[in-house]
C-alpha cells in the first residue's frame, strides 16, 4: 500500500486548501485515513481521520469546524478540505492508512510523504 499527499502550498491566513490523499494497492475501501501535522520543532499531531465506510469521522479540537475530511473509494482518494486557514496551520500533513482509526499515529500501518502547508498572517 502506497500513500501520496498533495495540494499543499502557500496560502495566506483565511484562505482555504483542499489536500489530497491518494492510495494505491489492493482493498483501499477497507482501510481507514487519518492525517496528521507536524510544525517544525513539534511532535506530529492528530488532525482527523475517516473510517473505511466514511461514517466515522473525528477531528482534533483545533481543526473542528473549519477543515473536512472525505473519501472516494471509487478513485482510492481521501480529501481533507481546510478552510479559513491560521499561521498556527502551518505544517508538514501526512496522510495514513490502516485497518483501524484512531488519533495515534501508531494505530495507523502505512504513511505517505507529507506535503506543505504554509499560512502567511
Amino acid at each position: 500500500v502506497q500513500l501520496q499527499a498533495s495540494g499543499g502550498g502557500l496560502v495566506q491566513a483565511g484562505d482555504s486548501l483542499r489536500l489530497s490523499c491518494a492510495v494505491s494497492g489492493r482493498t483501499f475501501s477497507s482501510y481507514a485515513v487519518g492525517w496528521f501535522r507536524q510544525a517544525p520543532g513539534k511532535e506530529r499531531e492528530f488532525v482527523t481521520y475517516i473510517s473505511w465506510s466514511g461514517y466515522t469521522t473525528d477531528y482534533a479540537d483545533s481543526v473542528k469546524g473549519r477543515f473536512t475530511i472525505s473519501r472516494d473509494n471509487a478513485k482510492n482518494t481521501v480529501f481533507l478540505l481546510m478552510n479559513s486557514l491560521e499561521p498556527e496551520d502551518t505544517a508538514v500533513y501526512y496522510c495514513a492508512a490502516g485497518a483501524r482509526y484512531g488519533r495515534y499515529w501508531d494505530e495507523y500501518d502505512y504513511w505517505g510523504q507529507g506535503t506543505q502547508v504554509t499560512v502567511s498572517s
